[in-house]
């Protein structure tokens, strides 16, 4: 009886039927061991101390900034998206165009959106060094992200710095901070 010791012997035993196999075998035991890698948002200080991660979509790294307008209150919502790992301002929505707010004709596709509001669409326009830096607003203004169902208030965590929001470096998935 021959003894078999390691799936090379039986793969040549069995005329290649076992190297397939073999092959499915390590190619599980590479996807077991190495982590997945997704897109993350992360917001960092002026000190470049992370204040926030958090995993975006896997499908095309959706997530908007929302804020109070200093003045009127209302909630003014600005869209973005990954493109490859570029950070892409697609959309924004006001209910009114008040102080600051209005549409620049040739950037974007100006719309209602049926309640008295506008949308401006199809941005399409790559963010400066493929970031967006942001002064943040007091709890009034309540600059927020908005990824899916999830809220992170950087008014809470950072009320009147300089922050930087970023695609954050390849790193495992599963994690949200704060």
């Amino acid at each position: 009886m021959t003894r078999l010791t390691s799936l090379e012997t039986v793969g040549r035993k069995t005329r290649g039927f076992f190297k397939h196999v073999r092959l499915g075998v390590l190619t599980g035991l590479i996807t077991v061991v190495t982590p997945a890698i997704a897109l993350q948002l992360e917001v960092v200080d002026s000190n470049n101390q992370i204040l926030a991660r958090v995993d975006l979509p896997n499908d095309e790294g959706r997530w908007c900034l929302l804020w109070n307008h200093s003045v009127q209150g209302f909630q003014v919502e600005d869209c973005f998206r990954v493109d490859g790992r570029t950070l892409i301002l697609d959309s924004t929505h006001t209910p009114d165009f008040a102080a600051g707010l209005g549409h620049i004709p040739g950037r974007g596709a100006l719309e209602s959106d049926n309640q008295h509001g506008y949308r401006i669409t199809n941005f399409n326009q790559p963010l400066p060094g493929n970031q967006l830096v942001l002064r943040v607003g007091s709890m009034r203004v309540n600059h927020r992200i908005a990824i899916e169902h999830n809220l992170i208030s950087l008014s809470e965590l950072a009320f009147d710095q300089r922050v930087i929001i970023r695609l954050a470096a390849d790193v495992p998935t599963g994690s949200m901070t704060p």
